[in-house]
Protein backbone atom coordinates (compact mmCIF):
# COMPACT_ATOMS: atom_id res chain seq x y z
CA UNK A 1 0.00 0.00 0.00
CA UNK A 2 1.62 3.57 -0.76
CA UNK A 3 1.98 5.44 2.00
CA UNK A 4 0.16 9.09 1.80
CA UNK A 5 1.03 10.27 5.31
CA UNK A 6 4.57 10.76 6.37
CA UNK A 7 5.46 11.46 10.42
CA UNK A 8 8.72 12.49 11.05
CA UNK A 9 10.29 12.37 14.40
CA UNK A 10 14.03 13.41 14.73
CA UNK A 11 16.43 14.07 17.15
CA UNK A 12 17.64 17.87 17.67
CA UNK A 13 19.74 18.50 14.85
CA UNK A 14 19.13 15.16 12.49
CA UNK A 15 17.57 17.54 9.59
CA UNK A 16 14.21 16.20 10.42
CA UNK A 17 12.91 19.33 9.13
CA UNK A 18 14.60 19.84 5.99
CA UNK A 19 14.35 16.30 4.79
CA UNK A 20 10.80 16.58 5.45
CA UNK A 21 10.67 19.16 3.24
CA UNK A 22 12.54 17.60 0.32
CA UNK A 23 10.32 14.53 0.76
CA UNK A 24 7.27 16.57 0.71
CA UNK A 25 8.45 18.23 -2.23
CA UNK A 26 9.71 15.13 -4.44
CA UNK A 27 6.63 13.68 -3.77
CA UNK A 28 4.45 16.89 -4.54
CA UNK A 29 2.88 16.53 -1.16
CA UNK A 30 2.00 18.98 1.58
CA UNK A 31 4.55 19.88 4.76
CA UNK A 32 3.70 20.89 8.13
CA UNK A 33 5.55 21.49 10.85
CA UNK A 34 4.92 24.72 12.46
CA UNK A 35 1.87 25.27 10.65
CA UNK A 36 0.75 22.85 13.75
CA UNK A 37 1.57 25.26 16.33
CA UNK A 38 -0.20 28.00 15.05
CA UNK A 39 -3.16 26.17 14.19
CA UNK A 40 -3.55 25.36 18.07
CA UNK A 41 -2.88 29.07 19.01
CA UNK A 42 -5.58 29.91 16.59
CA UNK A 43 -8.11 27.18 18.12
CA UNK A 44 -7.05 27.34 21.77
CA UNK A 45 -6.84 31.00 22.29
CA UNK A 46 -3.36 30.22 24.21
CA UNK A 47 -0.15 31.91 23.73
CA UNK A 48 2.20 30.51 21.07
CA UNK A 49 5.27 30.46 23.46
CA UNK A 50 3.10 28.25 25.68
CA UNK A 51 2.17 25.99 22.89
CA UNK A 52 6.05 25.74 21.49
CA UNK A 53 7.15 25.29 25.05
CA UNK A 54 4.85 22.25 25.76
CA UNK A 55 5.05 20.72 22.23
CA UNK A 56 8.58 20.29 22.62
CA UNK A 57 9.41 19.43 26.46
CA UNK A 58 7.34 17.78 28.87
CA UNK A 59 4.95 19.80 31.28
CA UNK A 60 6.84 18.84 34.74
CA UNK A 61 9.71 16.40 36.12
CA UNK A 62 7.01 13.96 37.43
CA UNK A 63 7.30 11.80 34.06
CA UNK A 64 3.77 11.18 34.18
CA UNK A 65 2.45 8.75 31.46
CA UNK A 66 -0.47 10.12 29.29
CA UNK A 67 -2.63 7.33 29.48
CA UNK A 68 -4.50 9.15 32.67
CA UNK A 69 -3.93 12.18 30.82
CA UNK A 70 -4.82 12.27 27.03
CA UNK A 71 -7.72 9.67 27.35
CA UNK A 72 -10.09 12.14 29.95
CA UNK A 73 -13.26 13.79 28.29
CA UNK A 74 -13.41 17.48 29.92
CA UNK A 75 -10.22 18.93 28.22
CA UNK A 76 -10.78 22.15 29.07
CA UNK A 77 -9.90 21.50 32.64
CA UNK A 78 -6.24 22.23 31.66
CA UNK A 79 -4.26 24.11 28.91
CA UNK A 80 -2.02 21.28 28.57
CA UNK A 81 -5.11 19.05 27.81
CA UNK A 82 -6.63 21.79 25.53
CA UNK A 83 -3.35 22.01 23.50
CA UNK A 84 -3.40 18.18 23.25
CA UNK A 85 -6.67 17.99 21.78
CA UNK A 86 -6.28 20.38 19.52
CA UNK A 87 -2.88 19.04 18.31
CA UNK A 88 -4.71 15.35 17.81
CA UNK A 89 -7.57 17.22 15.77
CA UNK A 90 -5.59 19.12 13.98
CA UNK A 91 -3.08 16.68 12.90
CA UNK A 92 -5.87 14.24 12.01
CA UNK A 93 -7.53 16.75 10.07
CA UNK A 94 -3.79 17.48 8.08
CA UNK A 95 -4.09 13.78 7.39
CA UNK A 96 -7.63 13.55 5.96
CA UNK A 97 -7.33 16.53 4.01
CA UNK A 98 -4.44 15.74 1.96
CA UNK A 99 -0.86 13.61 1.50
CA UNK A 100 1.60 15.19 3.49
CA UNK A 101 4.43 14.98 5.54
CA UNK A 102 4.41 16.02 9.63
CA UNK A 103 7.16 16.79 11.68
CA UNK A 104 7.39 16.19 15.19
CA UNK A 105 4.26 17.16 17.57
CA UNK A 106 3.81 13.68 18.43
CA UNK A 107 2.02 12.87 15.06
CA UNK A 108 3.52 8.81 14.40
CA UNK A 109 1.70 8.41 17.71
CA UNK A 110 -1.41 9.93 17.26
CA UNK A 111 -2.04 8.59 13.82
CA UNK A 112 -0.97 5.43 14.55
CA UNK A 113 -3.79 3.81 13.91
CA UNK A 114 -3.57 4.43 10.27
CA UNK A 115 -2.74 1.97 7.67
CA UNK A 116 -1.65 4.42 5.33
CA UNK A 117 1.37 5.93 7.59
CA UNK A 118 4.62 5.98 7.21
CA UNK A 119 6.45 6.72 10.41
CA UNK A 120 9.82 7.35 10.26
CA UNK A 121 12.29 8.29 12.86
CA UNK A 122 15.87 10.26 12.21
CA UNK A 123 18.67 10.37 14.31
CA UNK A 124 22.37 10.77 14.73
CA UNK A 125 25.60 11.19 16.36
CA UNK A 126 26.23 14.10 18.58
CA UNK A 127 29.33 15.17 16.64
CA UNK A 128 26.97 15.34 13.40
CA UNK A 129 24.36 17.13 15.32
CA UNK A 130 26.42 19.47 16.53
CA UNK A 131 27.59 20.59 12.92
CA UNK A 132 23.98 20.74 11.65
CA UNK A 133 23.48 23.18 14.12
CA UNK A 134 26.39 25.25 13.76
CA UNK A 135 26.01 25.39 9.99
CA UNK A 136 21.82 26.11 10.60
CA UNK A 137 21.73 28.34 14.11
CA UNK A 138 25.61 29.35 14.69
CA UNK A 139 27.29 28.97 17.90
CA UNK A 140 24.83 30.32 20.34
CA UNK A 141 22.39 27.15 20.79
CA UNK A 142 25.88 24.72 21.54
CA UNK A 143 27.10 27.20 24.36
CA UNK A 144 25.64 24.95 27.10
CA UNK A 145 27.29 22.20 28.00
CA UNK A 146 25.28 18.96 26.71
CA UNK A 147 23.07 21.05 24.77
CA UNK A 148 22.31 18.62 22.15
CA UNK A 149 21.94 15.79 24.31
CA UNK A 150 19.82 18.00 26.48
CA UNK A 151 17.23 18.93 24.23
CA UNK A 152 16.69 14.88 22.99
CA UNK A 153 16.32 14.08 26.52
CA UNK A 154 13.71 16.91 26.98
CA UNK A 155 11.63 15.60 23.84
CA UNK A 156 11.89 12.00 24.76
CA UNK A 157 10.16 13.12 27.83
CA UNK A 158 7.63 15.23 26.26
CA UNK A 159 6.57 12.23 23.89
CA UNK A 160 6.35 9.89 26.75
CA UNK A 161 4.20 13.01 28.95
CA UNK A 162 1.78 13.22 26.36
CA UNK A 163 2.28 9.34 24.60
CA UNK A 164 2.82 7.19 27.07
CA UNK A 165 5.49 5.60 24.53
CA UNK A 166 9.33 5.41 24.15
CA UNK A 167 10.67 8.36 22.12
CA UNK A 168 13.14 7.12 19.37
CA UNK A 169 12.05 3.33 20.18
CA UNK A 170 12.19 1.40 16.93
CA UNK A 171 9.13 -0.25 17.67
CA UNK A 172 6.96 3.03 17.37
CA UNK A 173 8.47 3.55 14.08
CA UNK A 174 8.43 1.72 10.25
CA UNK A 175 11.76 3.19 9.47
CA UNK A 176 14.54 4.37 11.73
CA UNK A 177 17.35 6.00 9.78
CA UNK A 178 20.79 7.38 11.10
CA UNK A 179 21.33 10.98 9.31
CA UNK A 180 24.71 11.03 10.85
CA UNK A 181 25.45 7.78 8.43
CA UNK A 182 23.70 8.10 5.12
CA UNK A 183 23.18 11.78 4.84
CA UNK A 184 20.26 14.46 4.06
CA UNK A 185 20.00 13.29 0.28
CA UNK A 186 19.82 9.46 1.27
CA UNK A 187 17.50 9.49 3.86
CA UNK A 188 15.51 11.40 1.63
CA UNK A 189 15.73 8.97 -1.02
CA UNK A 190 14.96 5.68 1.07
CA UNK A 191 11.65 7.62 2.86
CA UNK A 192 10.43 8.44 -1.02
CA UNK A 193 11.10 4.92 -2.12
CA UNK A 194 9.25 3.41 1.29
CA UNK A 195 6.49 5.93 0.73
CA UNK A 196 5.97 4.66 -2.46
Amino acid sequence: MKKRVITIGREFGSGGRTIGRQVAEKLGIAFYDKDIIKNIVKETGLKEKYVEHYGEFAPSSDHRFAYSFVDLEDEESSPLKRMWHARTRIIRKFAEEMPCVIVGSCADYILKDREDCLRVFLYADEETKEERIREMYGEVLLKEKNRVHDMDVRRGLNYQYFTGQEWGKAQNYDLALNRGSLGIEKCVELIVEAAN
